[in-house]
């Protein structure tokens, strides 16, 4: 594409979407027009995310055709999905085609299956066998994220000849750190830095400066591991091959960085209870059905903890100032055990709890709770002590606040401990869970001893 497209800063990015959206009210078009023409269509993807839907299809109508498919690539899958049922048929295989095979891969679970079989056969040969291939894999394997765009050479050619054959490309594949050496049966032997292919003597043969590779991935291998070796030994790309040993792709640092922002975002969404991503500017009915489920749990438990608090009525009654103190001692508890969740799921993610470990991790969770409960559960009950005048209300409270740090350290290993061992993802709904666990158990805690002791 001839124009400039211009890459820009976040401030930038907010002010052109001021101005876009200026331009969409005037019914501008041709200003508009001009102005998309000229962004990275990542920046687009940017701007159309954050424009009302009906906005956002007016400058989606301006978009170039032959830009379609770079910019749905880019967008959430939420809204990509609002995009995609503004084109039909036509429109959706013209942008798909504009695409690699591991690119119309992340697209398809978006479009529809007349599209798929129409755009599989309408794609040259090796195309249609790389996208069968990456449709293939499993969502959350390498093969997923694999790209096929990469450089192989002979091991048995000098680095002159490979110098030459790169020269009569018309560009090097993005992140293209490295080349692939490989033999006749395309058998990966190794690797070639661009680094170390400039500062060569040119006369020497690629075998004799190849650098026998140290990680490499199959395709059915889990994205999440190949993401902590990424991160782990600094990686650029690295090779992807066969159960055979043969070169088939390679796995980029932009996939890895992609996967890990949809994963955080996936996690952050279950935590809160949401099924999955959603457009902000969606319709009620979809954004309701995105949120009811857990909701729904969250008013049981809410209710469960209002029957706690109407057993203690007459202990309330009889002292006012454990209404005003109870929800100190659930609120903390539930801080606690959000923090505890939050360092559990994270760690299982990334492979960091092996099966023994977890009473280990049970104590240790426990221990960091009473050592919290005693320094501000000693403090806090002093506080109450002396501002209502009692005690004993002062050490109930202590008591009650240590006890709930437990229990909250506690369930905050078990919740994502259980839904681990029993296949379902720990980060579901884990803040709301322990949030009830701390709120009902809390005020149980504390009515209860205060029941005990004080009335």
């Amino acid at each position: 594409m001839s124009e400039v497209q211009d890459r820009l800063e976040l401030d930038d990015l907010q002010q052109e979407l001021r101005e876009i959206q200026a331009l969409v009210h005037r019914r501008d078009l041709s200003a508009m027009q001009g102005r998309l023409d000229r962004l990275h269509p990542a920046d687009v993807a940017f701007l159309l995310e954050a424009l009302p839907l009906e906005e956002r299809l007016a400058v989606w109508d301006l978009v170039k055709a032959d830009r379609d498919g770079d910019i749905l690539v880019e967008v959430s899958d939420a809204v990509r999905e609002s995009l995609i049922e503004a084109m039909d048929s036509r429109e959706l295989v013209a942008a798909a085609e504009t695409l690699d095979a591991d690119e119309i891969a992340d697209l398809a679970p978006d479009l529809p299956d007349e599209v798929i079989a129409e755009l599989v056969q309408s794609l040259p040969a090796e195309e249609r066998e790389r996208l069968r291939a990456a449709l293939s894999y499993e969502e959350g394997t390498v093969g997923a994220l694999m790209d096929f765009a990469h450089i192989a050479v002979r091991e048995d050619v000098t680095l002159e000849t490979v110098t030459r054959y790169l020269r009569r490309l018309d560009e090097l594949p993005d992140h293209t750190d490295q080349l692939f050496v490989v033999d006749r049966a395309r058998q990966l032997r190794g690797t070639l830095p661009i680094t170390r292919l400039i500062v060569t003597d040119l006369e020497r043969e690629v075998s004799g400066v190849l650098e026998p590779e140290a990680v490499r991935f199959t395709p059915a291998d889990d994205a999440g591991e190949a993401a902590s070796a990424f991160e782990r030994y600094d990686l650029v790309s690295a090779p992807v091959v066969d159960e055979q040993g043969r070169l088939v792709g390679r796995l980029t640092v932009d996939a890895v960085v992609d996967f890990i922002r949809e994963k955080s975002a996936e996690s952050q969404l279950a935590e809160a209870g949401l099924a999955e991503e959603e457009d902000i500017f969606a319709s009620v009915a979809a954004s309701f059905r995105n949120r009811w489920s857990w909701l729904a749990v969250n008013l049981v438990t809410a209710f469960v903890a209002s029957r706690v608090i109407d057993a203690f009525e007459h202990s309330i009654a009889q002292l006012v100032a454990l209404a005003a103190l109870m929800p100190i001692v659930a609120g903390i508890g539930g801080n606690s055990g959000n923090q505890t969740v939050t360092m559990i799921v994270r760690a299982l993610a990334l492979g960091q709890i092996q099966p023994g470990v977890w009473r280990q991790l049970v104590r240790k969770e426990i221990g960091v709770a009473l050592l919290n409960g005693v320094v501000w559960g000693g403090l806090l009950g002093a506080a109450a002590g002396l501002l209502y005048g009692s005690l004993a209300l002062g050490g109930v409270l202590a008591l009650a606040m240590l006890l709930n740090l437990v229990l909250a350290a506690s369930a905050g290993v078990a919740i994502p401990w259980l839904r681990a061992r029993f296949g379902r993802d720990p980060a579901v709904g884990s803040s709301v869970l322990i949030t009830a666990c701390t709120d009902s158990g809390g005020f149980f805690i504390f009515l209860g001893l205060a029941s005990l002791f004080l009335v």
